[in-house]
């Protein structure tokens, strides 16, 4: 576990936010080592905070003792150079015993993902999410989607609670979240996180700078992590020339590359992993392995990619 508290951590990020996937051997199981030598390679390569066992990292698909091996393992990559959050989730119960692991396992806090299944109203929805942040001492960043949709006053009162310390949005509606930067701003004024947690968030990332988020997770970094490194910076920097080329070239090509198939926000990105070198299995039913075809486009995409940055230097 890291010293320095998460929040201070996160407000101003060196580099992306790194969502590692999830290693599996050829029989399917766990692979430690694998997942290990992920993370330290990401850590390496710049990345700002690791958030182990989320969505792209299949958190749906790990047993208990799966997911705190993997916390662990997280931890041990990072070894203090950078803070590692895990994801918790399902029914209030089961997520907070996820909560429970992770900080066992040493995690520097939780990434709240959506109940399961049910469609809860807001009040339902404030009691879960204050019940997971009750559990451990590790700050609690809530994620909008799906299921899990917050008026702004809601989030007001998520920000009012004791180790809630942002919201990640995979929603999209940028009209909500002006509302709920609004109203916390108003009404619960603080230092709130909010991060773009869209698939792909870089496609979106320029849209929701102007409302003020800055903070983004990186599935791309997975895999192409000087791509990823190089649009973070730009956005930095205000280098738009470099952004858009980056979007126009590479970024947009992928998000529609990525629309072709169910699922593949998480395959697809299992897949460039093991394109670029590493052999991180696939990925667990009821997901699916993406087409043979869209496979070798992800190749040449990647390729075009790293071309870019080239003519950029």
């Amino acid at each position: 576990m890291t010293p320095a508290p998460l929040a201070d951590r996160l407000r101003d990020p060196s580099g992306p936010l790194f969502f590692p996937v999830t290693a599996y051997g050829p029989g399917g199981s766990l692979d430690l080592d694998v997942y290990r030598t992920h993370v330290r390679r990401g850590v390496a390569a710049g990345a700002a905070a690791v958030f182990a066992c989320c969505g792209t990292g299949e958190f749906h698909a790990l047993l208990p003792e799966e997911f705190e091996a993997c916390v662990r393992a997280a931890v041990e990559a990072a070894d203090g150079r950078v803070p590692v959050v895990a994801g918790a989730g399902y029914g209030t119960a089961l997520a907070v015993r996820y909560a429970r692991l992770a900080a066992d396992a040493g995690a520097d806090g939780l990434l709240a993902m959506p109940p399961y299944l049910v469609l809860a109203g807001q009040e339902g929805l404030l009691r879960h999410y204050r019940e997971i942040a009750a559990a451990t001492a590790l700050p609690v960043v809530v994620y909008q989607r799906d299921n899990a949709v917050f008026t702004p006053r809601t989030v007001v009162e998520l920000a009012r609670t004791d180790g809630v310390i942002g919201l990640k949005d995979g929603l999209g509606d940028l009209d909500l979240m002006q509302r709920v930067v609004s109203a916390v701003r108003t009404e619960a004024p603080g230092d709130f996180l909010y991060f773009n947690g869209l698939p792909t968030a870089e496609q979106t990332q320029l849209a929701y700078r102007a409302l003020g988020i800055t903070l983004y997770s990186s599935a791309v970094f997975c895999f192409a992590p000087e791509i990823a490194l190089a649009f973070h910076r730009a956005l930095e920097t205000g280098d738009l020339p470099t952004a858009h080329r980056l979007l126009d070239g590479f970024y947009r090509p992928f998000v529609e590359l990525r629309a072709q198939g169910r699922g593949y926000a998480v395959s697809l990105v299992k897949a460039g992993v093991r394109l670029r070198g590493l052999d991180v299995g696939e990925v667990r039913p009821p997901l699916h392995e993406p087409a043979e075809d869209h496979v070798k486009q992800l190749a040449q995409l990647i390729e075009r990619g790293y071309a870019l940055l080239e003519e950029d230097a």
